[in-house]
């Protein structure tokens, strides 16, 4: 690709107030979403592991897997394709429709397949009536996708959030228990489609007006294709990132029965919250790269992805110590037989962090080197799924042997229980992610010729300040758990702010919790 071979020449040295500007209003709007979405999530899968039990939210997590995979080949990597797309200066209502067309036609084309065979959807093979329908569920995901990646492209997050933050959520929540009285075999899949055709609503309503409808706009196959054609390298990172975060999902449904795969489910949709963050930042920093590339501002982006990458490890990381402290109490709000997914969940919340650095510098190199972030993407997946099998067979293995270890109490038989098991997985993730970071944030770092690094060594302090005020809530006795949750968790959060406000924040960083950017803080260097 072109950007790839721009001289190495800078033009200003470092990320323009506008461009930090930008990046700190939306990730105001996005962190204001991030929390949201924490809040609102939690009644769903109150609801869904009270009500449902992890058997019925095994299956739904096995069915959901196909389904969100069905809709990532929809948007065909329009979800960052789409500002490369909007930045080359052509009719924008005509690209946005040509987009929406083209995720339409596939959706439907996948949705179709599965209507067919929803066997791929439910591999243990029992399909009700209802089953088949929910294959078309891909048409409002890819719709939504494409239509907030257009709106974050004309700068208007607010409606982005509006509809993933708020909408999603909490119809979800309240379509979940409605549906328990009125339809409970299909209630969790009922309540998903429900919630991602309001989601698609409150997307595509405000792209519309956004956009308009383009004057002389008519579908054209060639035109069509030639997008397509165009956005495979972004789809090829896409499903890759996508395979990243859900193969696991799908081992586990392979070699386990569906009631642990419910347990690690609801351990994953904690964890994806503070993913959720990092994703919603793509569509904010993939045009103010693109517009850093078309000035040849190598520097700039440099800056561009150190700053929003210490923004999302901050707040990923707060995700994690509110998650991983107190994790058997986080676990058992949602149900009693939860709680054995609490090793999961420390991996999940910790891997998200390390997954940073990689997450925010392939958000360049997606059109900086399309090719080879794709080759390490491919290659850390394979290693993954590999030390998954790998992790879950050796435990196996060694709870089958007989070993002895020994403790304070005496010799104990080594014991590695499904639920430590299916651990194996989270395991991989983590270590896969922390790789893929240190990887790509090297490939990124040469072609830049500027540190990327996003992490700075006051966050030890920080993590370590709250692991010692959060602890000491954990040393509670049980009758006394919810203190752990109502008090602990907000003095835990408070200790973290404090050291990393006191020692690592910098001017730039400051301006995203100004009213406006730079208000009240120095100057943004030239």
């Amino acid at each position: 690709m072109g950007h790839a071979r721009v001289s190495n020449r800078t033009t200003s040295g470092a990320a323009s107030p506008d461009d930090m500007g930008t990046l700190a209003k939306g990730g105001r709007t996005n962190i204001g979403g991030f929390a949201i979405r924490l809040v609102s999530r939690m009644p769903f899968l109150f609801a869904a592991g009270r009500l449902y039990g992890p058997d019925a939210v095994g299956r739904y997590a096995i069915a959901v897997v196909v389904i969100e995979f069905g809709a990532l080949i929809a948007t065909l990597g329009l979800k960052r394709g789409l500002a490369l797309a909007l930045a080359k200066g052509k009719d924008e209502a005509c690209t946005v429709w040509d987009a929406m067309l083209l995720a339409t036609l596939v959706s439907l084309a996948a949705g179709g397949l599965l209507f067919a065979l929803p066997e791929l959807m439910y591999p243990d093979g029992v399909v009700t009536r209802f089953d088949p329908w929910f294959a078309w569920t891909i048409l409002p995901i890819a719709l939504s996708d494409v239509a907030v990646a257009a709106l974050s492209y004309r700068r208007n997050f607010r409606a982005a959030v509006t509809a993933r933050a708020i909408i999603e959520p909490w119809t979800i929540s309240i379509a979940v228990l409605a549906y328990y009285y009125v339809a409970r075999a299909e209630g969790l899949t009922l309540a998903y489609m429900t919630a991602l055709v309001a989601a698609m609503v409150a997307s595509v309503v405000p792209m519309a007006r956004e956009f308009g409808w383009p004057r002389g706009w008519r579908p054209h196959p060639g035109r069509v294709a030639a997008m397509a054609r165009l956005n495979a390298p972004l789809a090829g990172a896409e499903t890759i990132e996508w395979g990243t975060r859900n193969v696991d999902r799908f081992i586990l449904g392979m070699v386990f029965e569906p009631k642990i795969v419910g347990i690690y489910y609801m351990a994953q949709q904690i964890s994806s919250v503070p993913q959720k963050l990092k994703s919603s930042f793509d569509p904010i920093l993939g045009p103010v790269i693109t517009q850093s590339l078309a000035k040849n501002d190598r520097a700039a982006i440099a800056q561009q992805v150190r700053q929003v990458g210490f923004w999302i490890m901050s707040f990923q990381a707060i995700a994690a110590l509110m998650g991983s402290i107190p994790g058997e109490a986080v676990m058992g709000l949602i149900g009693p037989q939860f709680v054995a997914g609490t090793a999961a969940l420390g991996f999940l919340l910790w891997g998200e962090v390390l997954a940073t650095q990689g997450a925010v510098s392939e958000a360049a190199l997606v059109y900086m080197a399309r090719h080879r972030n794709l080759a390490i993407s491919v290659g850390m997946l394979l290693f993954q799924i590999a030390l998954s099998f790998a992790l879950i067979f050796a435990m196996r293995w060694l709870d089958r042997s007989g070993w002895m270890i020994w403790l304070p109490s005496g010799w104990t038989k080594l014991s590695f229980p499904p639920n430590y098991q299916a651990a194996g997985p989270a395991v991989a993730l983590m270590l896969s992610l922390t790789l893929t970071s240190l990887i790509k944030a090297g490939v990124l770092r040469r072609m830049l010729g500027a540190p990327v690094m996003a992490w700075r060594w006051s966050f030890l302090a920080a993590i370590a300040a709250s692991v010692v005020v959060g602890t000491l809530f954990t040393l509670l006795p049980k009758r006394f758990e919810w203190v752990e949750l109502v008090v602990g968790e907000p003095a835990l959060v408070g200790a973290f702010l404090f050291v990393v406000w006191r020692w690592s924040f910098k001017p730039e960083d400051r301006t995203l919790f100004a009213k406006l950017p730079g208000a009240g803080a120095e100057p943004l260097p030239a």
